[in-house]
This record gives structure tokens, sequence and C-alpha cells, in this order.
């Protein structure tokens, strides 16, 4: 089954590459990333792409 990797940052002068990183050393197979407010899952639109791929057995990591 693939490894999902999901990836984000507040602020568009924070960098996600080491984020990224982590989440190839975890496996992931697939990578999703995006610039959003952590206070909500409201516009977190490439999270929500990912909810819609998983299927039972896949995995999803989060960084934080």
């Amino acid at each position: 089954s693939p490894i999902y990797g999901y990836a984000r940052v507040s602020s568009v002068d924070q960098d996600l590459s080491i984020q990224r990183e982590a989440l190839r050393a975890a496996g992931c197979t697939i990578i999703r990333a995006e610039t959003a407010s952590g206070t909500s899952r409201a516009g977190r639109t490439e999270l929500e792409v990912l909810m819609e791929f998983l299927r039972p057995g896949d995995t999803l990591v989060v960084t934080r």
C-alpha cells in the first residue's frame, strides 16, 4: 500500500524542504504540500485531496 505524506507551512516565507526530507525518510512515495493556516482545516485543498485518495491499508504521515 502507498505511504502518503503531507507537509504544511503557515506562510510563504517558511520552507517545506525539511518536512519533505523527513517524509521521504519515513518512506513516503507520494507527498503533497501546501501553505495554509494551522488553526483550521478549512482551505487545505492538498489535505482534502489526500483524504480522498486514502484507502484502507494506506498510510498517511504528517510531520507536525
